[in-house]
């Protein structure tokens, strides 16, 4: 073995070089390590950074005390319900900033981020008593949060007249005007910061095309997936989508070169770098670029798969539960939630591309468990409340070009990591052990190593 460690291929690469190639990941997560342990604090933000554990359990035991002895106890059943909910939430979001451990991003606070995951679980455990009751009665739950809801929604096809130019109308672009409503900045300014999230062009191309292809799949089943040919390809795929992730690419590009050197605050000697630092603290405390390498193993493709359908099915359950629950889409829940999963997304796919990527990260992230878990519970909401709806079987050129598209996938899929075999899994065992117990390999294999070198490898292999 060891004699053909030393030999080398056709490309000139003997059995360490493949190793090298290979093991190397898409960060350099050692030197991430590094960096972060060698943070220094100047001291200037240290009040705000502090846990301040014991205060917290004073000011909570004060509310409690208030609420006790002081404020006059109301003989409202429903009302005291409503607000004990009410205080349990607030306690277990306080309690939870305080004690659960940080999230993968620190500005502006850390305590944001345990905050988004606090609320997440909240949002979970909501859905899964949502799941135990019946249509109607979660329909008569959301009045709770508004009184005007629990009515059927007026059915709004965007389809119908198709025509771009209509001659036979006073403004010939009124189709045009009508499909220009206010859900058109909101893609526009969704996919931009979809893609500060995903941080892929790719990725992102791939997620809203997929989308517009299930719309045009599931418009049997909600009316507001029909639209014009040119509202799905011109308007959402082009303009909104295709701008969006432009402009996100854009700004990514620019959050990658920019510098991170942060100082103190009371380092500064003018006012307007004050004012200036204060609000850098809204923007990242450092960068990271991902590189989902989603052909590089066949685990990591798998990984990808699941990736893009759990976005797809998230974005599914926007339009499915407001059509089950009887939710108006320009309605304050829509927008929350929306929001809402912009900042779990992004917590969740930095774990997520840690996971997949550091070879030290054993441990699956805890805010993408608890999204997968929301879309996953949703998704059986929208099962359970409305079974006919979701199982309307699919036209038949519909499944057919599915069943093709399925088809060509798993057939390509067993081309790429079973015939061919040219990705880093597909090494032989025993060459990388030999590769693991040679002395010289051992400073190929460190993450640390000269990123020139793996590129020179990665040359040759071309």
């Amino acid at each position: 073995m060891a004699s053909a460690r030393k030999e080398k291929n056709e490309n000139g690469l003997n059995g360490q070089d493949i190793v090298a190639l290979h093991t190397q990941t898409a960060h350099d997560w050692q030197t991430e390590k590094r960096i972060h342990k060698d943070f220094y604090d100047d001291g200037t933000l240290t009040f705000f950074w502090r846990a301040h554990t014991i205060s917290a359990l004073v000011v909570f035991s004060g509310v409690l005390v208030y609420v006790a002895l002081v404020e006059e106890p109301s003989p409202d059943r429903v009302y005291n319900a409503k607000r004990g909910l009410f205080a349990i939430i607030l306690a277990f979001l306080f309690f939870g900033v305080i004690n659960t451990p940080d999230g993968p991003f620190i500005r502006p606070h850390p305590i944001l981020w345990r905050l988004i995951l606090c609320m997440s679980i909240v949002y979970e455990l909501s859905l899964v008593f949502l799941l135990f009751q019946d249509v109607h009665s979660a329909r008569v739950l959301l009045r709770h949060f508004d009184g005007t809801l629990g009515q059927p929604l007026p059915e709004k096809d965007y389809g119908g007249n198709c025509l771009i130019y209509d001659y036979n109308h006073t403004d010939p672009f009124h189709n045009m005007w009508d499909k220009f409503d206010g859900f058109v900045p909101t893609h526009f300014f969704g996919w931009w910061l979809k893609t500060l999230i995903l941080r892929d062009w790719w990725l992102c191309t791939v997620l809203s095309i997929m989308f517009e292809i299930l719309e045009y799949t599931l418009e049997h089943q909600l009316p507001n997936f029909s639209e014009c040919w040119w509202d799905h390809w011109i308007m959402d795929a082009i303009l909104c989508n295709g701008l969006g992730i432009y402009l996100g690419m854009k700004t990514l590009n620019y959050l990658s070169m920019k510098p991170y050197h942060w100082r103190g605050m009371w380092n500064i000697p003018t006012y307007r770098g004050m004012l200036k630092r204060l609000a850098q603290q809204f923007t990242p405390h450092s960068w990271m670029d991902y590189d989902w390498k989603p052909t590089s193993s066949l685990k990591r493709w798998l990984s990808m798969l699941f990736v893009i359908a759990i976005f797809l099915l998230a974005e599914l359950n926007t339009f499915y539960l407001k059509f089950v629950l009887w939710i108006p889409p320009e309605h304050y829940l829509c927008l929350s939630r929306l929001v809402f999963f912009l900042f779990m997304g992004a917590a969740a796919m930095r774990e997520v591309f840690q996971y997949l990527d550091d070879p030290k990260c054993k441990k699956f992230g805890r805010q993408s468990w608890v999204i997968a878990a929301i879309i996953i519970t949703e998704f059986l909401i929208v099962l359970k409340f409305d079974w006919n709806t979701v199982t309307k079987p699919l036209p038949g050129p519909i499944a057919v070009f599915w069943i093709l598209g399925a088809s060509c996938l798993v057939i390509w899929t067993v081309l790429k990591f079973y015939i061919l075999k040219d990705v880093k899994h597909d090494i032989p065992a025993k060459l990388k052990e030999e590769g693991d117990s040679g002395g010289d390999n051992n400073s190929l294999r460190d993450q640390s190593a000269p990123r020139t070198l793996i590129r020179r490898l990665a040359r040759r292999t071309d």
